[in-house]
């Protein structure tokens, strides 16, 4: 099995591809800091393309080393400007490059992937938060990315009909973006002891296309 994870040099992204390396899968690890990304790769025996998922000619690389694809992990994304602002003084640039990052390049990359998704009857998994539907003060710019990849979520589950397309919620995690954020992330859990043994749940059970929080599953 071959999978593609994007935003794999850390946090969610770097667990779910220890887990599944430790069950043999075939691994595209993408993120844009090479030495971070050349090492993981090195030591899980995977393939790194480092590089921007904004950037087309990054997509088409990460194309070029995904023959044969089973499961795609649309993870990498940013936070957008910070310190969280209020969307009524929001920096339309930032708000534009989060779009980017976090909307326009999971739908670049399936986009070109679906035909080897459809021919192996394959997986995508699109990474979202509760603030794509929750009032959070300061998330606005973040929350609304994520509410328009779950609406894209929701449309290719109905145009994919040969595809299982989910939308995963995994909840707060430990990570360097919570913390960017200015959470308390040394208060949330570790994404491999959450959200990584729900996507593993979630992936070997292939339940109907749709929108999961971890505890869903």
């Amino acid at each position: 099995m071959k999978a593609l994870i994007t935003g794999a040099s850390r946090g969610l992204g770097l667990a779910l591809a220890r887990s599944l390396a430790q069950d043999g899968w075939t691994l595209i690890l993408d993120a844009r800091g090479a030495p971070d990304l050349e090492k993981i790769a090195a030591d899980l025996n995977a393939t790194a393309v480092v590089g921007d998922i904004a950037d087309p000619a990054h997509r088409e690389a990460l194309v070029r080393a995904s023959g044969g694809l089973d499961l795609l992990v649309n993870n990498a994304s940013t936070l957008g400007a910070t310190p969280l602002p209020r969307l009524a003084g929001y920096p339309l640039p930032e708000l534009e490059r989060a779009f980017a990052v976090n909307v326009l390049g999971p739908l670049g990359l399936i986009q070109r992937l679906l035909p080897t998704l459809r021919e192996r009857r394959g997986a995508i998994v699109n990474v979202t938060s509760d603030a794509a539907r929750e009032p959070y003060e300061g998330w606005g710019g973040y929350g609304a990315t994520k509410a328009a990849l779950d609406q894209l979520s929701n449309v290719l589950a109905a145009e994919e009909t040969d595809v299982a397309v989910w939308s995963v919620d995994p909840g707060e995690m430990r990570t360097r973006m919570l913390a960017d954020a200015g959470e308390d992330a040394d208060a949330a859990p570790l994404p491999e002891d959450v959200a990584v043994p729900a996507l593993r749940r979630l992936i070997a059970g292939r339940p109907a296309s749709g929108r999961y929080a971890v505890g869903d599953l």
